[in-house]
């Protein structure tokens, strides 16, 4: 169980909560060129350069996801089309949460409020947030705080915004590294990490696991 009561629960939306399908859209993007271990490599490289693009100075998010996927292909010597990797981004509304999601958050909503913080266009994010089941007290977006994570400024938006400390919240992701390490690093003492199979479990990092959110919502004692 967690002994703790937030006056928060912040998430993480597009892979902890949305079901993140760039790796999806890629395979079906780069499926007649590219096959096996190349697609593979592929989405790795595009993964790591939307990490990459994410790190200096805020950028429109069309552009993340456009620059990053340029890049990977330079990599892999594929032929790169700005049209169709910008089918990409305005794809991502459209995607809809992990089945485990609604169930969870709606628990947690009867007892907690609820607030977003996304790498997310503006004019994206509601559209995503709509599909979760459950309202939310505040959504936040990288356009807003200018940052993305995982630098820092984007959680100190939040924290102002909400008037409300690191020690006050309980931070959930399914990233280590776009959320909880930034997250151990500005004195979240209490954190969530969603196995969604991302990334590895790293214990130093102090964090709840859970397998979905109705997990996280019994942990809580719902």
């Amino acid at each position: 169980m967690i002994e703790f009561e937030p006056k928060y629960i912040t998430f993480d939306c597009y892979g902890t909560l949305t079901k993140f399908r760039m790796a999806d859209t890629t395979r079906e993007m780069f499926g007649h060129v590219l096959q096996g271990d190349d697609m593979e490599k592929l989405i790795a490289f595009y993964a790591g350069y939307r990490r990459d693009e994410v790190l200096g100075a805020w950028k429109p998010y069309r552009d993340v996801v456009v620059n990053a996927l340029r890049r990977a292909c330079k990599r892999m010597n594929v032929e790169f089309n700005e049209m169709e990797a910008e089918k990409i981004y305005t794809a991502v509304p459209t995607w809809g949460p992990h089945p485990d999601v609604p169930e969870g958050l709606s628990r947690l909503a009867k007892k907690y409020k609820l607030v977003i913080l996304s790498n997310a266009s503006n004019n994206q994010i509601q559209s995503n947030v709509d599909k979760l089941g459950a309202p939310f007290h505040a959504v936040f977006t990288a356009e807003q705080a200018q940052s993305y994570k995982p630098r820092m400024q984007g959680f100190e938006y939040m924290f102002d915004q909400l008037n409300c400390n690191p020690e006050d919240v309980l931070h959930v992701s399914s990233s280590l590294r776009y959320d909880l390490m930034t997250a151990h690093d500005l004195g979240i003492k209490h954190k969530a990490f969603v196995n969604r199979g991302h990334e590895p479990s790293t214990p130093y990092y102090q964090y709840y696991e859970v397998n979905d959110i109705p997990h996280l919502a019994a942990e809580l004692g719902l």
